[in-house]
C-alpha cells in the first residue's frame, strides 16, 4: 500500500506527514509549505533539464577544458586529450579517475535518468526495485561529478607564476559544470514515487485484463 492510498501526504520541505483532505488546498501545519501528492510537472521538468544537459554535453567534451602554459607556451586540451596526456605521462591511476569522473559518470547519469523517465512515462514492465536502485545510484554518484571542476579551480588558484607557468580554465569547463548542475537538478526534480505508481497501475491493468479474460471464458 502506498501512503496516498491511506490518505497521507508528505511535505516536500520538512517531511511531515499530513492527512489528505479532499477538495481543498492543503499546507503543511509545521512549515506552511504547499502540499502535493506528487511533485508538480515532475516528468516535464526532468525531461527539460535532461535534454538541456545532453545538448551541453557535446561542447563540454569538444571544447578545451583548460590550458596549461609553461614558459609562455601552452595548448588548450579537452577532457579526452587530458586523459591521453596523463596516460602518456605514466599517470594511469589519475587518468582513470579523470575518465570515470568526467566521461563515465555524466554519461551514466544522462542515460540512467532518461531510462527512468521513459519507463515511467511509457509504463514499461520493468522491476520497480531495480529502477529504485538505479535512481539511488544516480543520486550517489552525483556528488563525484564535480571532481574535475574542483581540481581545475584548485590548480588555477595555486599554479600562477606569471610567464613561467599558469593554468587557465576553458569554455569546456563552464559547459561541463553546467551539465553537472543540470543533471543534479534533474535527479532532484524527478519524483521516485512515480516508479511505484507505474508499478501499481501496471498491476491493476494486468488484473483487469485477467478478469475480463476469465469473464469471456465463462461466457
Amino acid at each position: 500500500m502506498r501512503a496516498i492510498d491511506a490518505g497521507i501526504l508528505l511535505c516536500g520541505e520538512c517531511h511531515k506527514l499530513e492527512y489528505l483532505r479532499e477538495g481543498e488546498e492543503q499546507h503543511c501545519t509545521r512549515c506552511g509549505a504547499h502540499l502535493h501528492d506528487r511533485r508538480p510537472n515532475s516528468i516535464a521538468r526532468t525531461w527539460a533539464l535532461l535534454i538541456t544537459a545532453a545538448i551541453l554535453y557535446l561542447p563540454a567534451n569538444m571544447l578545451p577544458i583548460m590550458t596549461v602554459s609553461m614558459l609562455g607556451k601552452g595548448t588548450p586540451a579537452t577532457i579526452m586529450e587530458g586523459v591521453v596526456e596523463l596516460i602518456h605521462a605514466d599517470m594511469l591511476p589519475i587518468a582513470l579517475v579523470v575518465f570515470v569522473a568526467s566521461i563515465l559518470v555524466p554519461t551514466f547519469k544522462l542515460v540512467g535518468i532518461a531510462l527512468l523517465l521513459y519507463s515511467v512515462q511509457r509504463r514499461q514492465p520493468m522491476s520497480a526495485r531495480q529502477r529504485i536502485l538505479m535512481y539511488r545510484f544516480i543520486e550517489w554518484i552525483g556528488r563525484w561529478s564535480m571532481l574535475d571542476i574542483f581540481v581545475i579551480a584548485i590548480l588555477v588558484a595555486l599554479v600562477n607564476f606569471g610567464n613561467l607557468a599558469s593554468i587557465e580554465a576553458g569554455m569546456g569547463a563552464t559547459a561541463f559544470c553546467t551539465v553537472v548542475i543540470l543533471t543534479m537538478l534533474a535527479a532532484v526534480t524527478f519524483d521516485p514515487r512515480l516508479i511505484w505508481d507505474n508499478t501499481f497501475d501496471t498491476f491493476d491493468d494486468e488484473e483487469e485484463s485477467e478478469g475480463s479474460g476469465e469473464a469471456e471464458a465463462r461466457g
